[in-house]
């Protein structure tokens, strides 16, 4: 089993190579590469719900994000508290 840094950079890479080939293709493909965009979106809010639900300060998510503990709440405290309903 794949370490949790293998798969992301695997996923990292396979991003970057889809990019290139988009960039010789059609609009179809370019949407469907923006469409990622949306996973991308998700995937981020269920990890950070994970981690609250599993006791990680908001401090601690922000820190892990780059940014500021009220703007990590502001930004995924919906799907926290949707997820622990």
């Amino acid at each position: 089993m794949r370490s949790t840094e293998e798969l992301l950079g695997a996923v990292r890479r396979m991003l970057r190579a889809a990019a290139l080939r988009v960039a010789n293709e059609g609009e179809w493909e370019l949407a469907e590469l923006l469409a990622l965009q949306t996973d991308l979106d998700w995937a981020i809010g269920q990890a950070v719900a994970g981690q609250r639900i599993k006791g990680a300060s908001w401090s601690r998510i922000a820190m892990g994000t780059g940014g500021r503990r009220q703007s990590a709440q502001e930004r995924w405290g919906r799907v926290v508290y949707e997820l622990e309903q």
